[in-house]
């Protein structure tokens, strides 16, 4: 590839990139949440007013970092600024749980290539450096399992007497794995165990809503292989995943 291909590539890549995080923060200046698109608030601003850091290095963020973990920690509610990518919440012992999605951060440097180097050295030229922007995916420490005890964040148990007994009771005879915490409620039957998630009931507007999300959830999770194995491969939109949702709702 001749230096301008590569110089091509490198801007069309940092355009593309530019451009998605512009999109992203646009969208999160235009968002907004109402009670019927979900019963649940999300916790905003949990964490202490800090620069955003990495957990494992203990690194600061900078530059339009900043802006995007700062709105990823309000989005989601979490309660640090503390970031590691899947490898490092790997390397500490931990991990990441399962279903949660990261947050894409960028990198910005410079280099010269071998190729820069020697026409350099023949030339007697300076070498040329030429810059780049990669981009990641780092996750809230939050979202992460088994870290070192200085790291590790429990997700926040149910209020007393918030949760029905009768239905706290039926979620325990069906030994499916029901967890509370984060800001989505989801079934994923493709994970190495059943989950249903909910948010805890403290975050819903009206206590009777996080019943009916749990029990939906539920729902979702009679259909995996090892119960009624129900087909629950269809996508969002499809007929599949419509009857889905009537049999969950039904």
């Amino acid at each position: 590839m001749s230096r301008h291909e590569r110089d091509a590539r490198s801007g069309a890549d940092r355009t593309s990139l530019y451009d998605d995080i512009t999109n992203k923060i646009i969208a999160e200046l235009e968002a907004r949440r109402v009670p019927w698109v979900q019963p649940w608030g999300t916790a905003a601003a949990k964490a202490p007013l800090a620069m955003p850091a990495n957990a494992a290095t203990g690194r600061q963020y900078s530059g339009i970092n900043v802006l995007i973990l700062w709105g990823a920690v309000i989005e989601h509610g979490f309660p640090v600024q503390s970031w590691l990518t899947f490898r490092q919440a790997l390397s500490l012992g931990g991990h990441v749980r399962k279903g949660e999605h990261g947050t894409t951060v960028v990198y910005a440097d410079r280099f010269i290539p071998d190729e820069e180097k020697r026409r350099a050295q023949e030339t007697g030229e300076e070498a040329q450096a030429i810059p780049f922007l990669k981009r990641f995916t780092v996750f809230n420490v939050a979202q992460c399992e088994d870290l070192p005890g200085d790291l590790d964040i429990a997700p926040p148990a149910p209020e007393p007497g918030l949760i029905e007994p009768r239905v706290e009771a039926l979620i325990k005879a069906t030994g499916i794995d029901v967890r509370i915490g984060g800001d989505r409620a989801f079934y994923m039957p493709t994970a190495d165990f059943v989950q249903a998630q909910v948010p805890p009931p403290q975050a819903y507007f009206e206590t009777i809503n996080w019943h009916r999300t749990a029990l939906h959830e539920l729902g979702h999770a009679t259909g995996h292989a090892s119960r009624l194995g129900r087909d629950l491969s269809g996508s969002f939109g499809s007929k599949k995943y419509a009857f889905e949702e009537l049999v969950a709702l039904s």
